[in-house]
Order: C-alpha cells, then sequence, then structure tokens
C-alpha cells in the first residue's frame, strides 16, 4: 500500500543540503525526499522513545505506583508459583 505524499518546501543550510545530496550520490538513499523522508521518520521515533523513557522514569518514583504494583506482585506469586510447578511436573 503505498502512502499519499504532500508536496512541500524546506529551507536547509546549504551544507546539510550538500551532505544530503552526497548521500544520495552515494547510494544511501533513491532521493533527497526519501533520505529527508527517513531522517524525520527516525527523528520522530527517537521523540517517541524519549517521551515513553520520561513516563517510566516518573512510574519508577511514583510511590503510589510502585505500592500498586508490589500488591499485585504479590496477588499474582502463588499462581506464578503454581505455573512453575506444572511446568517442571510435565517436563
Amino acid at each position: 500500500m503505498e502512502q499519499q505524499t504532500v508536496r512541500t518546501t524546506l529551507t536547509l543550510p546549504k551544507d546539510l543540503l550538500e551532505a544530503t545530496d552526497k548521500a544520495v550520490e552515494a547510494g544511501k538513499a533513491k532521493s533527497r525526499n526519501e533520505f529527508v523522508a527517513r531522517a524525520l521518520r527516525r527523528e520522530l521515533a527517537a521523540q517517541k522513545r524519549a517521551e515513553i523513557d520520561a513516563v517510566l522514569a516518573e512510574m519508577a518514583s511514583d510511590v503510589e505506583y510502585q505500592t500498586e504494583v508490589l500488591q499485585m506482585e504479590a496477588e499474582f506469586a502463588p499462581a506464578q508459583w503454581e505455573a512453575l510447578k506444572l511446568e517442571e511436573i510435565s517436563e
């Protein structure tokens, strides 16, 4: 399935455009468009990972969340132990 594209204009520093053209000439991308689109996807993915990391870091310092996790672990411990014993029996 082909993605819909939209034509736009970008203003880039000259050295950045020259480096992009060299990468295209070296076969690292089919075109400037492909190179820029790939770079944008990577940057957006990096930003998304940073957002997720920030949320996880916040969860690690959230006392209420940590208490809830410990409570759930305690509640599931008997079932986990039973599953482990059943697995050992079946081997």
